[in-house]
């Protein structure tokens, strides 16, 4: 049977991510009490059971938000505030601060606190020690590629991860990763993005004349465009009429430097970041969504493209081959190889109207498999009721 539980999602920041939002809003329409901690930079509006403990940014905010839940502490959890204030003087650089992210989460102290971002994890470790179960989120660059150049790091989660209660992974590849640096196979549970196709629904009409291709994140090594634009330079020398927008490329030097190298100027846009419905807009408009990325999870650009009958090209890379089947549901060539990237641009670009509804259509198929916004709340609320009741190294959480 269910128990409603009381949860802390945490990412530092309200609002936060599209998944994040989507489990905040779920999780409280299935009778939880989700609490909000972190500092709040946007207006945001929640539906059922959301507590928001959250301060503005700026001295006044947090010292008005310190005071608030110091008094509530000194009044009714005084032991529990010197014993959370022994420790955190013997670890913490800054302890006002500390006490200002630290105070909201003793004071209301949820069943389950659920870190989102693993670089983060060592000072929250401090939960644990009130008896709220530690849940942590796998996810990106935390995972993928920081440890790799912060060997800090790697000292930090081979300390930590053996006291985490759960791991939640976006795909089997990151969790997989994770076990690296020391989390343990029994306690991670994958559970994938998931979308209200509702929310997607589009009526898509192309202009012919010019194929466009989209890509959509900030200018990281680790997104390969680098690859993309040596690939478009492949396409200009075939005389391919083609456009390619990068957004969130805005102002990158070194994209602006190699795309005057490459003579792009008149087949490449860079755009500074715009909002979701103006992303939707532009990858429906779109021919194709290139995800030339080197290290990944499972983006959400990738499932909102399929969603909105975009064809998607990604690189062989993290979980991209756990959503999308080469040649059936999508198409996948190499990391790093825009020979193979440009030659797929090119067969994409002659295939058939029917060839390309039956591609759109097992894209829906698959997002319907296992990517619905229902089946992830469900396995989130059923990933957080087996760490509550501490059965999670009971289970394969891999299934």
């Amino acid at each position: 049977m269910n128990k409603k539980i009381k949860i802390a999602i945490y990412s530092g920041e309200v609002p936060s991510t599209t998944f994040i939002e989507r489990l905040i809003n779920g999780l409280s329409k299935m009778g939880h009490h989700i609490y909000i901690f972190g500092a709040q930079t946007q207006k945001v509006n929640y539906t059922g059971n959301v507590t928001l403990a959250t301060y503005k940014k700026g001295r006044i905010p947090k010292l008005l938000h310190l005071a608030k839940y110091s008094l509530l502490l000194h009044l009714f959890k005084n032991r529990e505030r010197k014993k959370l204030d022994g420790m955190l003087g013997k670890v913490s650089k800054n302890l006002l601060y500390s006490k200002v992210k630290y105070y909201p989460i003793l004071w209301h102290k949820p069943d389950i606190f659920h870190l989102q971002w693993a670089k983060g994890l060592e000072e929250w470790k401090w939960v644990l020690e009130f008896d709220m179960k530690l849940v942590l989120s796998l996810r990106g660059a935390h995972i993928n590629y920081s440890p790799i150049a912060d060997p800090e790091l790697v000292l930090m989660y081979n300390r930590c991860f053996p006291l985490v209660d759960g791991f939640h992974a976006v795909s089997k590849a990151i969790g997989k990763e994770a076990e690296t640096y020391g989390a343990s196979y029994d306690k991670i549970r994958v559970v994938y993005s998931g979308l209200k196709l509702n929310d997607f629904k589009t009526s898509k009409v192309l202009k012919i004349e010019t194929f466009q291709m989209i890509s959509i994140g900030r200018p990281h090594w680790v997104k390969g465009y680098n690859y993309a634009l040596d690939a478009c330079k492949i396409l200009k020398t075939k005389n391919f009429n083609f456009k390619y927008i990068i957004v969130g490329g805005s102002k990158d030097l070194e994209l602006m430097y190699q795309i005057q190298d490459l003579g792009l100027k008149d087949y490449v846009v860079l755009m500074d970041k715009i909002s979701f419905e103006d992303v939707k807009r532009l990858v429906e408009s779109s021919h194709l969504l290139i995800l030339p990325s080197v290290k990944e999870g499972i983006p959400n650009v990738v499932l909102e493209a399929m969603a909105l009958g975009t064809l998607v090209l990604a690189t062989d890379c993290g979980g991209i081959d756990e959503v999308i089947s080469d040649g059936k549901n999508g198409f996948i060539v190499p990391i790093r190889d825009s020979r193979k990237m440009a030659d797929c641009i090119l067969n994409i670009s002659h295939l058939t109207k029917i060839e390309i509804s039956n591609i759109e259509k097992e894209a829906k198929k698959t997002l319907k498999k296992q990517h619905l916004e229902n089946q992830m709340l469900k396995d989130m609320n059923s990933f957080y009721q087996d760490v509550l009741n501490g059965k999670a190294e009971s289970k394969n959480l891999y299934d």
